[in-house]
């Protein structure tokens, strides 16, 4: 049977892609006590790499808040994974650091990371408020426009 959250993600009709494997030396996930630390997910679905660019270089802040949203997205997904599929378990959403892969002269980072912020509060209500920074990036992994991290409350 479906949780509730799993029944929000339908009523939303949001697909979560599949958990991606590491591409380097880390796990995707660490819980200690009832912290779940998520590390840093960039844009892929289901092994497809997506929205490689750089803003304030031709890259939009609404493709970037694409990317945001997919990087979220993989978050839930890597969430699902470590919690053995139950995402009620996730109390809260604690923090976001999201990375903007910006030229020098772009300071619309918060905008960006927007996308990924909005998709919390829609998908796990008041508590996928959470505390965030949004910062500018020289370069992303794989010439990315974006990658988060996330800290999350589980039960």
């Amino acid at each position: 049977m479906a949780g509730r959250i799993d029944a929000r993600l339908a009523e939303l009709t949001i697909e979560l892609p599949k958990a991606a494997v590491p591409l380097a030396a880390y796990v995707p996930a660490v819980r200690t006590g009832n912290q779940l630390f998520i590390s840093g997910q960039v844009p892929m679905w289901n092994g497809e790499l997506r929205h490689v660019g750089k803003l304030g270089a031709g890259y939009s802040i609404e493709d970037g808040r694409e990317a945001a949203r997919v990087c979220a997205l993989n978050i839930i997904a890597q969430a699902k994974l470590a919690l053995d599929g139950d995402l009620d378990r996730i109390v809260r959403v604690v923090k976001l650091v999201g990375f903007v892969n910006s030229t020098g002269d772009f300071n619309d980072q918060p905008k960006v990371i927007n996308g990924a912020s909005e998709l919390f509060g829609e998908i796990f209500g008041d508590a996928g408020k959470h505390a965030r920074s949004a910062v500018s990036a020289a370069s992303l992994p794989f010439g990315v426009a974006v990658e988060i991290e996330a800290i999350l409350e589980v039960a």
